[in-house]
Parts: C-alpha cells; structure tokens; sequence
C-alpha cells in the first residue's frame, strides 16, 4: 500500500537529508559516537518522521503543527553541524547545508500552502 507522505518532496528530500547525513557522521571520531553522532542522525531522522507521522493525524492544523516541529530538528540538525565544523570533526560541508536550505524552503512552502488552504489558521 502506497503511503501519501511518500509522495511529498519534502519528505524525500528529508530521506535524501538523513543519508547524506548518516554519511558525514560515520566519518567523526568514535568519541563522538553518543555525542554528536547520535544528536544529529536523531534530528535528522525526526525531520522525515514528523513529515510522515502528521500526514497521519487528523486534520490540516495538526499536520502543520508537526511541520513546524519537522522545522525545529531542521535548525537543530542545521546548528549541529555548526557545533562539528568548529570542533573540526568536518570540513566545511557545503552540501549538506544545501540540502538543509532547501529543506527549510519546503517545509516552509508546504505549511504556508497548508494555511492557506485553511484560512481559520
């Protein structure tokens, strides 16, 4: 059976987030393994979660508010990686910050167009 969240882009782009992720984080130090390691694959897990999970609930308001938690591990994720570049654990990682804008622009486009549709919001 067909899910309807896997039709959303900002989901698979949430799965594509979380893989490029899980990438840059096998390549930090083992240390690191219940640290950071394991706060950002959390976050970014979260974010295609909450997109699947609000699909579920019953209304418009309630898929929105889970969109906006989807946006909260998105900046968690995003400061994060901030937290790991300092710390040099990575180089500076262009395309995972790519993948974390457009995300945002997603998440962002699909709660306003949610709004939209449901003008008592």
């Amino acid at each position: 059976m067909q899910r309807t969240y896997h039709n959303l882009v900002a989901w698979q782009q949430a799965i594509k987030l979380a893989k490029e992720n899980y990438a840059i984080t096998d390549r930090f130090p083992t240390e690191e393994r219940f640290g950071l390691i394991s706060q950002m694959r959390r976050a970014a897990v979260s974010i295609a979660s909450n997109i699947a999970e609000g699909t579920a609930r019953g209304s418009k308001l309630e898929f929105i508010q889970f969109l906006n938690v989807a946006r909260g591990s998105l900046r968690e994720l995003e400061t994060q990686l901030t937290i790991a570049e300092e710390l040099q654990f990575t180089d500076n990682q262009k395309s995972l910050r790519i993948c974390i804008d457009e995300m945002f622009g997603l998440l962002n486009g699909l709660i306003n167009s949610l709004k939209r549709s449901n003008p008592k919001h």
